[in-house]
């Protein structure tokens, strides 16, 4: 693959580029066993592997692998016990996946405007409120409320992101998700992760994961006295075996994009109109965040950038008080539920009907950073973001 290709319109972002058939040892493994399927035998399973390395890595008391990141939303929702028809307060700004996996669970999904950085304004929630689902959108490390029993961290895009206190994005609250799709940090094409503090509710969620079962690795599944029901979020062999894989490159993919974040903030050109959204030291730095003086720049700015072959994106699309999906308020239920038990809840909060949040997407355009790229070939890549911010 010649530079150029390398440094233009990307199709394998992160750690899609450190698959290789030469590094899938355990994916072999899974393979020669003729066992794809995680509670077939007694002996530990891929699955097993990879929990008990997420919880060394990350600090985090329990792990459970599931097909993705919205059924760990839903996992760790369920466990709080909740009324159907309760609140969930979550972002204005983050993928519909959020209020998709409140609604799903029978909950009423309330967006929460976000400060200057995208992240949650806990200061604009009510004192009463119980469940709250702060994302930690694009790597950014967002603040977790005070006095909310419920804190669900959406840490999809933050893999590896720490707090200041050195704790791990995702372990801080009730219960944190990550995500292993494929424009995430590491990639299985599709795949998720749930952790918890909490043993009681890790329980419940392994449980209702696995048809509410108690399940014994290598038998039949059983139910105790008193079983609720469940689904099956079960994961599979091989999909561990892959993001096994990808752990072992996690490190040496946040490293990357660190050296490539210093690197082009570095060479970004001193205009007074365009500036960097500042990143904390904790952040898992997958993309260069730039504030534009005004709309029309950030397009002309969007317009350069396809020109010159350089991958971008807005983050409009995220804005979820305009979504169709809490707009129409529509459900496949004939009663309309969850819908028809909003009665009296807000449609949305903020302080001034979102007009600076507006703003602020209107003018945000990020870069994304690669980490796969030699240092070498990361000052040629800032070099040619410079060039094209300076032509504008």
């Amino acid at each position: 693959m010649t530079l150029d290709k390398r440094l233009g319109q990307r199709f394998l972002p992160y750690g899609a580029n450190y698959l290789d058939w030469s590094d899938m040892s355990e994916l072999r493994h899974a393979i020669e066993q003729g066992v794809l399927f995680r509670y077939q035998t007694e002996t530990e399973s891929m699955a097993d592997r990879l929990e008990r390395r997420v919880g060394e890595q990350l600090g985090a008391g329990h792990v459970l692998a599931v097909h993705n990141c919205t059924e760990a939303l839903r996992l760790a929702l369920v466990s709080t016990r909740p009324r159907a028809g309760d609140v969930v307060y979550i972002p204005a700004v983050t993928f519909v996946a959020v209020a998709g996996a409140v609604l799903s669970t029978g909950l009423i999904p309330v967006p929460v405007d976000v400060d200057e950085s995208f992240s949650l304004d806990a200061s604009l929630l009510p004192p009463d409120a119980q469940r709250v689902v702060v994302a930690h959108m694009e790597g950014a490390v967002a603040p977790l409320p005070e006095g909310v029993p419920y804190v669900i961290e959406d840490a999809a895009q933050a893999l590896g992101a720490a707090f200041p206190d050195g704790r791990h994005t995702g372990t801080r609250g009730y219960a944190g998700t990550f995500s292993f799709h494929h424009n995430k940090i590491l990639t299985s094409g599709e795949g998720g992760l749930l952790v918890t503090n909490d043993p009681a509710a890790w329980q419940v969620m392994r449980c209702y994961h696995d048809h509410g079962s108690a399940r014994v690795p290598g038998r039949y599944p059983t139910w105790n006295e008193g079983a609720y029901y469940g689904e099956n979020f079960v994961t599979s062999e091989e999909v561990a075996a892959i993001q096994l894989q990808q752990f072992r490159h996690l490190d040496d993919i946040l490293a990357g994009l660190e050296r490539h974040y210093a690197i082009t903030a570095q060479e970004l050109p001193g205009r007074r109109d365009i500036g960097l959204v500042p990143r904390s030291a904790g952040d898992a730095k997958i993309s260069l965040r730039l504030r534009l003086e005004s709309r029309e720049l950030r397009d002309a700015a969007v317009a350069r950038l396809s020109t010159r072959g350089v991958a971008h994106w807005t983050l409009g699309k995220y804005f979820l008080p305009e979504h169709p999906v809490l707009t129409s308020r529509n459900s496949l239920y004939a009663d309309g539920f969850p819908w028809n038990l909003a009665d009296g809840v807000p449609r949305a909060i903020s302080r001034d009907g979102f007009a600076r949040t507006r703003s602020l997407l209107d003018r945000t355009l990020c870069v994304p950073l690669s980490p796969e790229l030699t240092e070498a070939e990361q000052r040629v890549a800032a070099k040619t973001l410079r060039q094209t911010l300076e032509s504008l």
